[in-house]
């Protein structure tokens, strides 16, 4: 048999030993995490598969998210009209990596607050995965990349000094929904080639050593995968819609962009909740049922290796129509309580 390589363990023992080993990845990460439990601490509840869990109801995850969103583009108005000009790129590249970060933290905190109330799924049979010894500063930098990476070709793209936030279009709320269905059709593929391929999963092999993931490990894989994740399937979802003829200037973009990324945190959040990916088109997809739901990645995860299912992860809409949907466990329409929302936190 051969003997495992360390750098695959997933095993999280730095939060309760001793800190003078601790490097500055241990004091951020460690930061970021702030309310995230070990995996070894009580109180978190664990329940049945057969309990019924509650659900998040679509008007709060929008709200929480266009309230988040709009905050960096009212700074950055008032501090154009204030300097009687828009703002150089540097300063843009600055203040959404800022904003980034602080919705990104904000939306992990309160997944972790959300956990300690209703738990995880699969928390009858297992804890979820925490931040690995060996991967302490590899979180570190995929997050950092992540933020500065995408945000940086974000303006770098669509950014225009002559165009202000109140140049945001009202193609919004359209651009929202087709961008998660059209960014999802790139990553659906590049993902299933991942799994199917093999000289490809080798670069997809380490996200997959946790089976129960948190959000912090959304981006915990190899260098060739998170630049796909972070660069290459963004870019060819933009280049997709400016193709199509939607005006996806930077301000719209980075609209679209939160809606995407809170739907990659509650998909490896785990949390035992029914909430659906936030896009405008929910009703059109729970009508053909092929809405997203946080047990769908989490099954990508716990189940699925090399030969899988659930590759799409903002909708269904691929997995439906090629096959490879899988079915749910705990949430299931008929095991959610629909009398019992879970209420989000703003501020």
């Amino acid at each position: 048999m051969a003997e495992r390589n360390p750098q695959d363990s997933l095993k999280m023992t730095w939060r309760d030993g001793d800190r003078s080993s601790w490097t500055w990845h241990h004091y951020i990460v460690n930061r970021m995490l702030g309310p995230v439990r070990a995996a070894n601490e009580p109180g978190i509840p664990k329940f049945d598969k057969s309990v019924k869990m509650g659900y998040i109801p679509d008007w709060q995850v929008h709200f929480w998210v266009i309230t988040h969103a709009l905050l960096p583009l009212a700074i950055h108005q008032g501090l154009a009209w204030y300097l009687g000009k828009n703002l150089p790129t540097s300063a843009v590249v600055a203040l959404y990596i800022f904003a980034f970060n602080h919705n990104g933290g904000r939306a992990v905190k309160m997944m972790a607050d959300i956990g300690r109330q209703q738990g995880y799924l699969d928390g009858d049979k297992h804890e979820r995965d925490g931040i690995p010894d060996v991967g302490v500063a590899k979180v570190l930098r995929s997050l950092i990349a992540t933020s500065a990476f995408r945000n940086t070709m974000i303006v770098f793209l669509a950014y225009r000094r002559s165009q202000l936030p109140t140049a945001m279009t009202a193609w919004v709320p359209l651009e929202v929904g087709v961008y998660g269905i059209v960014l999802d059709f790139w990553f659906y593929w590049y993902h299933r080639a991942m799994h199917e391929v093999e000289w490809l999963w080798r670069y997809h092999r380490t996200h997959h050593l946790t089976k129960h993931p948190n959000p912090l490990l959304s981006l915990y894989a190899d260098a060739e995968q998170e630049f796909f994740d972070i660069v290459g399937i963004p870019f060819l979802a933009y280049i997709s819609m400016k193709a199509m003829g939607l005006p996806m200037n930077f301000y719209d973009w980075w609209i679209c962009h939160q809606y995407i990324v809170l739907t990659e945190l509650w998909g490896h959040s785990g949390l035992r909740v029914h909430t659906t990916s936030s896009t405008p088109f929910s009703p059109i997809y729970k009508f053909f049922n092929v809405e997203l739901i946080i047990e769908d990645h989490d099954l990508h995860h716990r189940k699925g290796w090399k030969n899988s299912y659930n590759y799409g992860k903002q909708t269904r809409v691929w997995d439906r129509i090629f096959g490879t949907c899988h079915e749910r466990i705990e949430a299931t329409n008929e095991n959610v309580d629909w009398k019992r929302p879970v209420n989000l936190w703003w501020w």
